[in-house]
């Protein structure tokens, strides 16, 4: 463990894993904790809670801002346990001198979005700093919502199917451009609330063993956590993984792999075989109409891999994201 707290510690990688690992799980050890998934399940495995907090640069951006970023970031881990998303709590923490009309704008975003899941704000804080303090705005929510099929880590087996529900990067990219002045168009944020899909899913009993929202760190840091912690080999096929001509041309430009680029309304699934066609044809029919199966999931005789297949046959190790990568995203 590193001296200082760096950027890295924040970004969703490697860096980010370990402080997590290492510093907050040795800490506040207990079972609930150490399942380590999106949401965590409490009342007997009822209800599902999860909390995040977002400090994104610029606060609007083209696809959302940090109202909308702030409900469906925080309600999308609740449903990527196989939860319905009802209730949240809001804590604002507001900088000095920061305009009320821009204010009441993020808080409209936030009503909106809240009404895409149809949960409730049931509590909250607010707090103003001095300037200088912090950057204008961050916000802190919890989402709770109750089970309808617990989807976790634990249920990936080999054999599983691996789903993509849509483009990958957009998220990512849009900030970066947006926060660089840099003008491609088309390209904005997938921020959104992913419930409205799984919901059709879930509803269908469709086996469904794990699902995870690709959101710091992206993809690869998906494919690469759930490797570690099931053991397993995780076999992608890079065709096959829907990315768009905006971010891919973007990508190419700054030398960014599109893999490690977050995600804010794409989330990664592993489903049993016979149901992975079921899958697609619901994720089309509502609203995504990008998802795709990406690969599978096959049992290893040594240390547990992401494995990236190109259409010439070649493959390469997709690796965990390390360093610094886009600072501010979420």
């Amino acid at each position: 463990m590193t001296d200082t707290i760096q950027l890295a510690h924040g970004s969703g990688g490697l860096e980010n894993q370990q402080l997590i690992h290492d510093l907050f799980f040795t800490a506040f050890d207990n079972p609930v904790l150490a399942a380590g998934e999106d949401a965590a399940l409490i009342e007997g495995g009822r209800l599902a809670v999860s909390t995040d907090s977002f400090t994104v640069s610029p606060l609007f951006f083209p696809g959302g801002d940090i109202g909308t970023l702030a409900v469906a970031g925080t309600l999308n881990d609740v449903a990527m346990r196989g939860a319905r998303p009802q209730h949240i709590t809001v804590a604002f923490i507001i900088e000095e001198g920061v305009k009320m009309n821009m204010l009441i704008r993020i808080i409209n975003s936030m009503r909106e979005e809240l009404a895409v899941s149809g949960a409730q704000v049931i509590a909250g804080d607010t707090k103003v700093v001095p300037r200088g303090v912090i950057d204008q705005l961050m916000i802190n929510t919890t989402g709770f919502g109750t089970i309808v099929s617990d989807c976790n880590t634990r249920r990936i087996a080999a054999g599983d199917h691996l789903i993509i529900s849509g483009d990958i990067a957009r998220h990512g990219a849009c900030i970066f451009a947006a926060r660089e002045e840099i003008a491609i168009k088309g390209l904005t944020s997938d921020c959104c609330t992913l419930w409205p899909a799984i919901a059709p899913l879930l509803e269908a009993g469709l086996d469904v063993h794990a699902m995870r929202d690709a959101t710091r760190g992206g993809i690869s840091a998906v494919f690469n956590e759930w490797a570690q912690q099931t053991g397993l080999n995780f076999n992608l096929h890079e065709d096959n993984i829907p990315v768009s001509s905006e971010v891919r041309g973007f990508a190419e430009i700054l030398g960014i792999d599109p893999y490690i680029l977050a995600c804010e309304g794409v989330f990664v699934m592993a489903v049993a075989a016979q149901d992975s066609a079921a899958v697609i044809n619901l994720l089309h029919r509502h609203g995504h109409p990008r998802a795709a199966l990406v690969g599978a999931v096959e049992t290893t005789q040594g240390t547990a891999t992401v494995l990236l297949h190109s259409a010439y046959g070649t493959k390469r190790r997709l690796e965990y994201p390390s360093g610094e990568i886009l600072p501010r995203i979420c």
